[in-house]
């Protein structure tokens, strides 16, 4: 008769469970756009503040953090859906803490504004429920969004960078072969400091307006090819141009809209501790592959001509071997469109300080002698800037 009664209890229990596993909440499930990966895949579900959310992602999918997404491949999200009740949501989802139900309503109406879910919840009856706010409700990562602000979806589905101008701000994803790879693009001087100052005619020209432009550049197509780039040095107003006197000015600043301190040595620790950081918040969520480049242009005598050369720290093998891809590939460069001339470009092992403080595989690159007229030529005219871009983005992304 005992051992009935437990049988009984036993067979209830067991459809107990069975009955909670059948109503257990399902994830919310997507599609990989072209350029994603888990970071901007939960950024655009405002999912990417919580380490759980990630950990929960890669658990899901049967991925490790490394893996690539596979564009149009369907993928879990850290988002569960409960049915709503039509009363409230603590007791559609079974919670008492008023505050968390009032998030998770704010959170259902900002995806329904960005138009990320069709219709809201009161219409369908679907909660959409961030796996953070029932397990880990406290925000313990800041990711920063790539070049800032991030692209906006405009007319056409076309993506927006206003930082690089208004003739050149939309920017196709041309291919995703760069795909979790990041870059930190850093032009020299700025701010209170326009470095090498050269004349030409009556036009004066500043080191930094012509690194910045090149370091644009290149950040562009880095960014056409889904690579995740950060320009260190900004200026609000000045993107890619084309002209071939570009104004000497002191409006720029640095990721995250400080201005650059008037002293040197300040001025370069504010850059490597701000390349440092976003390579330490990165590298938390799994990328393995960050770069930092430096671009200058360099000043010695009028009459002395230089190729652009390039630069590693003496105890960076990976640096050195940058460097060394970069000045190979500048060589057939000019092998390819000057044959003859012949190309003097060095790889050197130099203490500088972005070389020796920033915690990602380094290099600085010299493009020419500002103030030498035929090296000048190499940097005034905007389609030598492009072609120096594109070299560097070449031997960058070898």
């Amino acid at each position: 008769m005992y051992r009935l009664q437990w049988l009984i209890v036993g067979v209830a229990i067991c459809c107990s469970m069975q009955c909670l596993a059948n109503d257990a909440p399902e994830f919310y499930k997507v599609q990989a756009l072209p350029g994603d990966g888990s970071i901007s895949l939960l950024r655009r579900y405002q999912l990417e503040q919580y380490s759980c959310n990630f950990d929960q992602f890669y658990k899901l999918n049967k991925i490790s953090r490394q893996t690539p997404l596979l564009v149009g491949k369907s993928y879990l999200l850290p988002i569960l859906l409960y049915p709503f009740n039509g009363k409230t949501i603590r007791s559609s989802i079974g919670i008492e803490d008023y505050n968390t139900a009032l998030r998770i309503q704010q959170y259902n109406e900002r995806m329904h504004e960005l138009s990320m879910r069709q219709e809201s919840f009161q219409k369908d009856k679907l909660l959409w429920v961030p796996y953070h706010e029932l397990n880990c409700p406290k925000p313990d990562l800041e990711i920063p969004a790539p070049v800032t602000p991030e692209p906006e979806l405009a007319t056409g589905g076309k993506r927006i960078f206003p930082i690089f101008g208004k003739q050149y701000e939309a920017t196709p994803l041309l291919s995703s072969k760069l795909k979790g790879r990041i870059y930190y693009i850093s032009s020299g001087h700025g701010g209170p400091d326009p470095g090498a100052i050269a004349k030409r005619g009556k036009h004066t020209l500043c080191e930094d307006e012509y690194a910045y432009d090149v370091a644009l550049r290149l950040c562009r197509l880095l960014v056409s090819h889904g690579a995740t780039a950060y320009m260190i040095v900004r200026d609000p107003d000045d993107g890619i141009r084309n002209g071939e006197i570009l104004p000497c000015d002191t409006d720029e600043v640095v990721w995250g809209g400080d201005r650059l301190p008037f002293r040197q040595k300040e001025r370069l620790f504010q850059r490597s501790d701000i390349i440092n950081e976003l390579y330490d918040k990165n590298r938390l969520v799994g990328a393995t592959n960050q770069v930092a480049v430096m671009i200058h242009v360099d000043s010695r005598s009028t009459g002395k001509r230089i190729d652009a050369f390039f630069c590693h720290h003496a105890s960076s093998e990976s640096g050195k071997k940058l460097a060394t891809q970069l000045q190979q590939t500048f060589k057939k460069k000019y092998d390819q469109y000057q044959q003859g001339r012949g190309y003097f470009g060095t790889v050197e092992a130099r203490d500088l300080h972005m070389l020796r403080e920033c915690k990602p595989t380094s290099v600085f690159v010299e493009l020419g002698n500002i103030r030498n007229a035929a090296d000048q030529q190499r940097i005034i005219l905007a389609k030598n800037r492009q072609l120096l871009a594109e070299w560097l983005f070449e031997g960058l992304t070898k």
